[in-house]
């Protein structure tokens, strides 16, 4: 790839990995660690990501298991697990906190299945703003005669490429996480 199309290229690849992670931390119906990865706790007086803090392993692929490093943080994540937006009630026996996933209803389902809907549109849009934005870095040099008429006319074709390749892949990843969602 040449150098004046890296910055685009790395810029929309932020963005399609940046959704890539909001997908994962999206509950389907079997227990994932990455649902906790946006849940922090207070630790020391500075916000640490509960897998900082403690292991999390997936019991019998419908169970979350927190064990602490610090048995007096039980409270603590117990606390930020309930006021998240997860939907789940941790359960605190003294020693490890449990979180069963129930299966999701098919209406919760249709609404994450929206809700992906949404955030793939979104992350399509930033990387068609990004490719505003390179374009319009080049028509600024075209003006300048930086760069020919060729040149612009070279980059409006590989920035054009770069952003269809990225929106087929966030196509698929939606894709991907439909299927997870909507399989029972």
């Amino acid at each position: 790839m040449k150098p004046e199309y890296k910055e685009t290229n790395d810029r929309m690849e932020k963005t399609r990995q940046a959704l890539q992670n909001d997908f994962a931390s999206i509950r389907a119906s079997a227990a994932n660690v990455a649902v906790l990865d946006k849940i922090s706790v207070d630790y020391w007086g500075v916000k640490t990501p509960i897998q900082q803090v403690a292991t999390v392993s997936v019991q019998e692929g419908k169970t979350l298991l927190i064990q602490p490093y610090d048995a007096s943080l039980l409270k603590t994540i117990e606390k930020a697990i309930q006021v998240s937006d997860l939907g789940i009630n941790p359960q605190n026996d003294g020693r490890v906190i449990r979180l069963a996933f129930p299966p999701l209803t098919e209406e919760r389902r249709k609404s994450i299945v929206k809700d992906l809907g949404k955030m793939s549109e979104d992350s399509k849009t930033a990387i068609r703003n990004i490719r505003r934005d390179a374009l319009e870095g080049f028509k600024a040099q075209k003006k300048k005669s930086e760069i020919t008429e060729d040149d612009l006319k070279n980059a409006e074709k590989e920035i054009q490429a770069l952003t269809d390749k990225f929106c087929k892949e966030i196509d698929a990843m939606r894709a991907a996480k439909e299927k997870e969602i909507l399989s029972v």
